[in-house]
């Protein structure tokens, strides 16, 4: 319990008084120390420990994995005398989360055994890592199996490979399961549902089903904005935002990415500069995708000069999205000059892609 509030001190107290010492005990200080983010001492305990359990290792690994040290976490697993479910599943979330799924996918073929959160991390994993028929392949393995049933958890995890894919079909289906389930009353699940039917361009849909969202989070209001700014509803969108506004919700970044957005999409040169600017006013720092929207509002309205200073005094290097999206701005106005100037800078960045 102390180790859990952080009082590492009195816990380690109490530990070090103990007359015998159980592996559950151990484990309890050990998760203690990396709960306050002390990886060092977590890791001398565990060396020191006589006999590790199962969930001592699971709890290390698990620390790894969130570090995105999977060196490490490969090193325990493969070292442990047995493992359960959690341990496999630990692993297949890292190497996704680290980019290596055909990893995590030799871990989930070769697993003994399998649940839910072992199918929900593969799923998840595929869509991260943007292989959305991979994750459509293995959620239909899901429902022919027959054993286990897709949670909120799953629905989540597979619906952006739905809008990916655009394959409305799938996702009006998983729209009645989720329904008959009743896992409408998660609001990720309901955000999740809003934002694949907006990015499937059923704009209508995704209203209706914001409209129908009893309690809503920001999120919600997030996904919405940012579905009706990709469709190009540039009015529609601000107009949301307001209303998020008025009902209280603080704006937060991907908010301000979907008002950008819309404005991007409607030309709205000084209203864009505007909501950049009273991103301050939220205590929200631009990031570098905000920068990009608001270079391409400008390079697109033919504010070059205005582009061209936002990129060279943003905290941040330009990457290869934001040049090439200035690089079109140029050719389109037949500014040569800043033309030439922005391709040498995208050739010094990408030497491979020099075309």
């Amino acid at each position: 319990m102390y180790g859990k509030f952080g009082e590492m001190d009195f816990a380690r107290k109490l530990f070090d008084e103990m007359p015998q010492r159980s592996p559950v005990s151990w484990t309890a200080l050990i998760g203690g120390y990396l709960k306050c983010r002390c990886m060092g001492i977590a890791e001398g305990l565990f060396d020191a420990m006589p006999e590790k359990d199962v969930a001592a290792f699971n709890v290390m690994i698990d620390a790894y994995v969130k570090k995105g040290d999977m060196l490490s976490a490969n090193r325990l697993f493969w070292a442990m005398p047995e493992r359960n479910v959690i341990s496999w599943t630990s692993m297949i979330d890292g190497h996704c989360s680290n980019g290596n799924v055909s990893e995590a996918r030799v871990l989930f073929d070769v697993m003994p055994q399998r649940n839910l959160y072992s199918w929900n991390a593969m799923i998840g994993g595929y869509c991260q890592n943007k292989q959305p028929q991979e994750a459509l392949k293995l959620f239909h393995e899901l429902q022919m199996g027959m054993t286990l049933e897709p949670d909120g958890v799953t629905v989540v995890s597979v619906l952006p490979a739905i809008a990916d894919l655009g394959a409305l079909d799938l996702g009006n289906w998983i729209h009645q399961y989720v329904k008959r389930k009743k896992l409408d009353r998660s609001s990720n699940v309901c955000t999740a549902l809003v934002d694949m039917y907006a990015k499937c361009g059923e704009i209508a849909k995704a209203r209706e089903f914001f409209d129908e969202i009893k309690v809503k989070e920001s999120s919600s209001w997030n996904a919405l904005i940012n579905g009706l700014a990709i469709n190009g509803s540039t009015k529609e969108a601000l107009e949301v935002f307001e209303k998020m506004k008025s009902k209280g919700y603080e704006p937060n970044e991907i908010t301000m990415l979907g008002v950008l957005s819309a404005c991007n999409h409607g030309g709205l040169v000084e209203e864009g500069k505007k909501w950049f600017v009273e991103m301050e006013k939220y205590g929200l720092t631009p990031q570098i995708e905000h920068y990009g929207c608001l270079v391409d509002l400008l390079g697109r309205s033919g504010c070059l000069e205005e582009a061209e200073n936002l990129i060279e005094t943003m905290p941040y290097e330009a990457n290869g999205i934001i040049l090439s999206s200035f690089l079109f701005a140029c050719g389109y106005a037949k500014d040569v000059t800043r033309a030439e100037k922005v391709k040498k800078k995208a050739i010094e960045m990408e030497p491979w892609n020099d075309g």
